[in-house]
């Protein structure tokens, strides 16, 4: 068999304990002549022959010899786009390259080196301890950066912040952010857009901080205050800080753990108790892992978060073992309707619909027991009913904002 256009590259991992990129592998895409796209990786022999070797995912590309090969997503491993670039990201460089369509290959290539999770691809320059990361004073000049962007303006001469606006992570979903550097965190500060509904950044902020209420493992997030603008700065939760550098958990979405694509004709494994299945399987600690996922299904339906898509969740692995990442990239669906709403994800055994019925009728399938689930269930709708505006008001959204989401929280 023939192929066209084949495009290949080194794949890298940060193994654990460690901050330097290794070499793991090697990725090729190609394509037949009738058009199928093949996608082949293979781990390299010294790789597999290091000690601490770990594999890339526990799906699809699990540790040992042979070629691994997908004919899904044009050619791309799952664990692979998940370390692509966003929306946002996909947008930088298409300003960056002067163009509005690039090949998935060179979307892949043209991502910054802190994408999310552990992997690299192609020639890679040094990640150190953080060099070359923005700090939190420059928001200002990065909010302004991003404002260019949106307005589709070319960039300043007199901005060399500009620079700074990488196509990195694709964690916290495609809105417009950069990875800024304080201390010894890596921060995703996410900003706001000139067609928000609401100040989205303190809603999100007070989300986490809802979450973390009702018992959730949230991400750590607060808001800063520019030019009258808030920023929301949510702490990775993929990086851990050392004196040689940063270390980088290996990170694949539920999208990948599903084999989902975001089709809309590609979701029909977009469900909590398939992910479920996937936790039990994958996780180190999957009785805990599964409680904590239920328990997000649970506050996703009390505050109406029909943006529970899958690349809202992940397992993520600082070790050999995988556990579910914290919640994030959290928001509000306000609507017209006192009915339950109907989450991105079916919640279980009669579809997406968030009814209490439900929500409870596939507790086993997170190793729950049918009066412990209600128990989790009913805690968190009690949180979430008397303590969501308190949340907002401490996030410091604005009484208006308020009442802009508060048909979310009384479905």
């Amino acid at each position: 068999m023939t192929s066209e256009g084949a495009r290949e590259t080194r794949v890298h991992i940060v193994l654990p304990a460690d901050s330097a990129f290794t070499p793991a592998g090697t990725f090729r895409v190609s394509r037949d002549g009738s058009g199928m796209w093949l996608g082949e990786f293979v781990y390299g022999r010294s790789y597999l022959s290091h000690p601490d070797a770990v594999e890339l995912d526990s799906r699809e590309l699990t540790l040992g010899p042979g070629v691994r090969e997908t004919v899904r997503l044009e050619g791309f491993f799952g664990a692979i786009r998940d370390a692509m670039p966003d929306a946002w990201g996909r947008r930088l460089i298409e300003r960056q390259r002067g163009r509005s369509r690039l090949a998935e290959f060179d979307y892949l290539l043209e991502g910054d080196v802190d994408r999310a999770g552990a992997l690299g691809f192609g020639e890679l320059r040094s990640i150190g301890s953080g060099a070359g990361v923005p700090g939190v004073p420059a928001l200002r000049e990065l909010m302004e950066a991003v404002g260019r962007v949106l307005r589709g303006e070319a960039p300043s001469r007199e901005a060399p912040v500009q620079d700074l606006l990488s196509p990195g992570t694709s964690l916290g979903g495609a809105r417009p952010k950069v990875t800024v550097q304080e201390g010894d965190a890596l921060w995703l500060a996410k900003f706001g857009r000139p067609d928000d509904r609401w100040d989205e950044p303190r809603v999100e902020h007070g989300l986490l901080r809802l979450a973390a209420r009702c018992g959730l493992r949230a991400a750590e997030s607060r808001v800063e205050a520019v030019g009258g603008r808030s920023v929301l700065l949510v702490r990775r939760f993929d990086r851990a800080a050392t004196d040689a550098g940063y270390l980088r958990a290996r990170f694949v979405s539920a999208l990948t753990l599903l084999r989902a694509e975001e089709s809309a004709t590609g979701r029909e494994r977009w469900s909590y108790l398939l992910l479920a299945d996937e936790v039990r399987r994958t996780s180190e600690a999957p009785r805990r892992d599964l409680e904590e996922l239920f328990r997000r299904m649970c506050f996703n339906a009390a505050v109406s978060n029909t943006d529970d898509h899958p690349r809202n969740h992940a397992m993520i692995a600082f070790g050999r073992g995988w556990r579910l990442s914290p919640a994030y990239d959290l928001t509000p669906g306000p609507g017209f309707s006192r009915e339950p709403p109907w989450l991105a994800l079916e919640c279980g055994f009669r579809g997406r619909q968030a009814s209490r019925e439900n929500l409870l009728s596939g507790a086993g399938r997170f190793l729950l027991r049918h009066p412990e689930a209600e128990r989790i269930l009913d805690s968190v709708f009690a949180e979430v009913r008397t303590s969501w505006r308190e949340a907002m008001a401490e996030a410091g959204v604005s009484r208006r904002d308020v009442e802009g989401v508060a048909s979310a929280f009384e479905a």
